[in-house]
């Protein structure tokens, strides 16, 4: 199961989920954004990053390990400090190693336990989290990643409840039933599609008019995004030929402050 992805897919998402594993305040989520970021002398992306919007929160670096890695700690102290001394933030940086269990885990190499003595660091373990019984739906999509087979039908069943009494936006309605089944594919991996349909009633659930018009509310929006981004990919060759924003705003039915916007992300074009 690709626990990493799913996991960084959650936190996207719905990153009050993060904090609520970390018993902080969901509400904290509102102060951060989560985000990849490229890591130059590595060649590759350090992927679970929470950035706070002021210089008075940490910068928090997530790594979740569901193999056994007895380089993980190195792994993600280097990505830490690589990052550190690549953009030199302003802030403190907290990490938090996510493992699927405690059998999993190395012992913390003696240079590193002065970061968990001072609090900077937090390794969790999903097995013995008290994650209880929960209107949360982020809680509840941790549980869906480490439930037995005969625990995930309830919990998908509840999933599918609070996606349609909790979530307000068809968009991200639609993203975390997609998760929810991406995660029954990667999790019961000797299961058909057809198979896992009956056992989690996805054929039924599929039918209902709250599924039909989530999904259909996302085509709709996809197929406007897609339009927009082909008009935005035509600007460079306007502004080359010397239109003004006006003029190409005018003439590929845009507004002219998403056309100023573009025109000032990309000075090159100009």
């Amino acid at each position: 199961m690709k626990t990493d992805s799913i996991f960084y897919e959650l936190f996207a998402n719905l990153p009050e989920t993060f904090f609520a594993l970390l018993n902080l305040p969901e509400n904290l989520a509102q102060e951060y954004q989560f985000c990849s970021q490229e890591l130059k002398q590595l060649a590759k992306r350090i992927d679970g990053i929470f950035l706070p919007e002021t210089n008075t929160k940490p910068i928090y670096f997530v790594e979740v390990q569901f193999q056994p890695d007895e380089n993980f700690y190195h792994r993600l102290f280097t990505e830490i400090f690589v990052y550190l001394g690549q953009y030199k933030p302003s802030q403190d940086f907290h990490a938090v190693a996510i493992w699927a269990n405690k059998n999993l885990n190395y012992d913390l190499p003696i240079y590193y336990q002065c970061f968990q003595s001072l609090g900077k660091l937090n390794i969790i373990y999903l097995d013995e989290l008290n994650l209880t019984s929960t209107d949360y739906i982020g809680v509840e999509i941790v549980k869906l990643i480490v439930a037995s087979e005969e625990k995930a039908k309830t919990i998908v069943e509840n999933l599918f409840d609070l996606a349609q009494t909790n979530i307000e936006s068809n968009t991200k309605q639609k993203d975390i039933i997609e998760l929810v089944e991406k995660i029954l594919v990667y999790k019961f991996t000797n299961y058909s599609l057809e198979e896992l349909d009956k056992m989690f009633t996805l054929t039924d659930f599929k039918k209902t008019k709250f599924y039909r018009d989530t999904f259909s509310q996302g085509k709709a929006e996809g197929e406007i995004e897609g339009k927009i981004e082909g008009k935005i990919e035509a600007i460079p060759n306007l502004l080359r030929l010397g239109l003004p924003p006006e003029q190409i705003a005018e003439v590929l039915n845009l507004n002219l402050d998403l056309v100023n916007q573009f025109i000032r992300g990309n000075p090159e074009e100009n």
